[in-house]
């Protein structure tokens, strides 16, 4: 019997590519968004069963995860894609901002895991990708709200993932680091009304660019095709880090002393 994946946020960017990538490698793919009458290319594909699903609306979630099922019969991995990013001067943001950032990134990852959960368990086996970043095991200037929510997308995937394998569900992370994707285009910045943060903000949006300008990027479908991977090695490893970009960033922080980390970050930022 075909496996099938569900997966969050598949209207553009890695979740679109991601469901090409498994259809394209003979699975049953739940191919999620908030407006699945707008897409056109996934819903032509054989064995994708295109439907609406809003991280933030909890109806939505059970209501899409039941139809997959009644589609497909089953359900043997999820990929949590849906998410996006919040930049800016901390102090400047709206309450409601923080809150949708982490209701996106966060509390949306979770609902759809515990839905999706039973049926996972039920097979006996099966395996659970959250997408985090880069971002989630370093944290850059103006992104507190986001890097912050990345991070506890790691710490509550690798928590869960001790807790699944009793049960043969393996919880793996990705971390991909600068993309194109509509992801990228679509970032939300908090507008600043507190002069004291221009200069440094403004420095750090034309740094940023250029700290890792010399290390190849991956695209779209190279994160998608880890994910695949991941899904599909069957090892307990936990972690996957995508480009060479991301990389950049990790080592920065995994191979120096705190101190020396802290300073290179700022080096490359503030200072």
């Amino acid at each position: 019997m075909k496996k099938t994946v569900l997966v969050t946020g598949a209207s553009s960017g890695f979740g679109k590519e991601t469901a090409k990538e498994f259809q394209q490698n003979g699975w049953n793919v739940i191919a999620t968004m908030r407006s699945p009458e707008k897409e056109q290319e996934l819903s032509q594909l054989d064995n994708v069963f295109v439907t609406r699903l809003d991280v933030q609306d909890q109806a939505s979630i059970e209501t899409a995860v039941q139809a997959g099922i009644a589609r497909f019969g089953r359900l043997d991995a999820l990929v949590n894609n849906a998410g996006y990013g919040l930049m800016g001067v901390f102090e400047s943001a709206a309450l409601e901002q923080i809150q949708r950032q982490y209701d996106v990134n966060v509390f949306g990852m979770m609902r759809v895991t515990q839905a999706a959960l039973p049926y996972i368990r039920k097979n006996g086996e099966g395996v659970i990708v959250n997408i985090s970043s880069f971002g989630g095991m370093t944290g850059l200037p103006f992104g507190s709200l986001y890097n912050s929510s990345k991070f506890a997308v790691e710490g509550f995937s690798e928590a869960l993932s001790h807790e699944m394998a009793p049960l043969h569900i393996a919880v793996k992370i990705v971390e991909p680091g600068g993309v194109s994707t509509n992801f990228r285009n679509g970032l939300e910045l908090v507008k600043n009304e507190i002069p004291a943060y221009d200069p440094y903000m403004a420095g750090f949006f034309s740094r940023y660019p250029k700290a890792t300008e010399h290390l190849p990027k991956a695209s779209a479908e190279d994160v998608a095709k880890q994910i695949f991977e991941a899904v599909t090695d069957g090892t307990p490893r936990l972690r996957y880090v995508v480009g060479q970009d991301a990389q950049f960033y990790i080592d920065l922080k995994g191979n120096n002393t705190e101190g020396d980390y802290v300073k290179a970050i700022r080096d490359l930022f503030i200072n």
